[in-house]
């Protein structure tokens, strides 16, 4: 089996490089150490990698993190620096930590960073093909106010210093002393990130973790973790839990504050992509029922993602969902049951996928889905978990018949070096059809 890596790590010496290093090749994320700036160049070169680490106390620390940005365009390359003093202000630097993450922290962290970049690609991308048609997609961070941070615990003089560290760098802050008040309070207005407040067994700040993780609306606020005492618990398990992040007792309330507003500000950014997208609804563009792309605009724009995949030498999938032939929803089809629901399944398809993928409707029931940075197999797991969401739900089917549900054929392909849009969109297809046949 071929060695792979995907993180860079720059570093002079293996005082901390080793364990961590070590820590993150089994969370599937292996790396690569260079010793110098020219070689961390080169690696970029070599190998496609997808974020990069980098010794604060290297002698070209200042300057290094601009140098790997510049070296992996066109592909957004994320950059974690570690070592005191935690400086997240150095250009470049997406996240700073003062001491060596845990590995699960670490892992966590890097898909967060990664995905946000990919995103970021994205919706460059989204606002080209708009453009075209003289529509202006426009995603402003500021224009909801300043990020809004819940700090959730028994009042602790450490506590009391994050929240003012907090509004220290811009936030607005909201205190909650128990788990009743925090859930109030979420449910009474919108936040940006999460701060919960360890005690010795954990019981509050697990239980606001696992509502949130229950709730859709909640879901994907991103939820920090900062421990009382230290050795509390299993890193890796909080992580697990649901934790975007977990600040160890002894991490100076700062270095807290300025993670926990870049976990806000990613969150803000891809709430307001998408609202971005919503309000392009009544352009024309997009299918006015659904908010989904219409069949033309998504062929456009699947054309502008795959030369951007083949830029930035990343991957690109493509999936097909048809309703499936049943029974059930032969009698929904009487009176038009299946009609009526198909805007709302389309709702659920739009909201469902990630907001750096595509989903378009082909056909009255017929959807397709572009996953940037995604191959084959892990594109066919998100069609999959779309689908069975989707077949949970129970549709009207009309006065004296049971509601009916949906289910979907499946079909999927990854983009071949060279291949056309079109052609992958075929064998996407074509995928669904044998399926079709194999279970016929």
């Amino acid at each position: 089996m071929s060695f792979e890596p995907r993180i860079l790590i720059v570093a002079q010496t293996d005082d901390w490089v080793g364990p961590l290093s070590q820590g993150l090749d089994g969370f599937g994320w292996p790396t690569v150490t260079a010793r110098t700036l020219d070689a961390a160049v080169a690696a970029l070169d070599d190998f496609v990698l997808e974020a990069a680490i980098i010794d604060a106390s290297h002698p070209d620390h200042a300057q290094m993190a601009q140098y790997l940005s510049e070296a992996a365009r066109p592909r957004r390359l994320p950059i974690i620096a570690v070592g005191r003093p935690a400086r997240p202000d150095i250009p470049g630097v997406d996240m700073a930590l003062g001491e060596p993450p845990h590995p699960a922290q670490a892992a966590l962290r890097i898909e967060q960073l990664v995905r946000a970049a990919i995103t970021e690609e994205e919706f460059g991308l989204r606002q080209r093909t708009f453009a075209q048609h003289g529509t202006q997609l426009v995603a402003d961070v500021a224009a909801s106010g300043p990020m809004r941070v819940l700090v959730a615990g028994a009042a602790d003089h450490r506590f009391i210093a994050l929240s003012n560290a907090l509004t220290e760098v811009g936030a607005e802050v909201v205190a909650a002393p128990t788990p009743y008040t925090a859930f109030d309070y979420l449910h009474e207005s919108a936040f940006d990130a999460a701060v919960l407040w360890g005690a010795p067994d954990h019981a509050p700040a697990l239980s606001i973790a696992s509502g949130m993780k229950r709730n859709t609306r909640l879901y994907h606020i991103p939820l920090v973790l900062y421990l009382r005492t230290p050795g509390e618990i299993d890193l890796a398990e909080l992580y697990t839990r649901g934790f975007a992040d977990v600040a160890a007792s002894n991490t100076p309330e700062p270095e807290t504050a300025q993670r926990v507003l870049a976990l806000a500000t990613t969150h803000r950014r891809h709430l307001s992509i998408r609202k971005a997208l919503e309000a392009a609804r009544g352009s024309g563009l997009m299918d006015p029922t659904t908010g989904l792309f219409t069949r033309d605009l998504f062929a456009e724009h699947l054309r502008s993602v795959a030369e951007s995949a083949r830029a930035r030498r990343r991957p690109l999938s493509v999936c097909v969902l048809r309703v499936s032939e049943s029974e059930n929803l032969a009698h929904a089809r009487v009176g038009g049951w299946l009609d009526r629901a198909m805007p709302q399944i389309g709702a659920m398809v739009s909201r469902l996928v990630r907001v750096e993928d595509t989903a378009a409707r082909l056909a009255p029931e017929v959807f397709a889905l572009a996953l940037p940075a995604t191959p084959g197999p892990a594109a066919r797991l998100a069609a999959e978990r779309i689908a069975a969401v989707i077949g949970c739900t129970a549709f009207d089917a009309g006065p004296d018949r049971s509601p009916f549900v949906v289910e979907f054929d499946i079909g999927s392909a990854e983009v071949n070096p060279g291949e056309s849009v079109a052609t992958v969109l075929e064998r996407a297809s074509q995928n669904l059809a044998e399926r079709r046949k194999i279970i016929a």
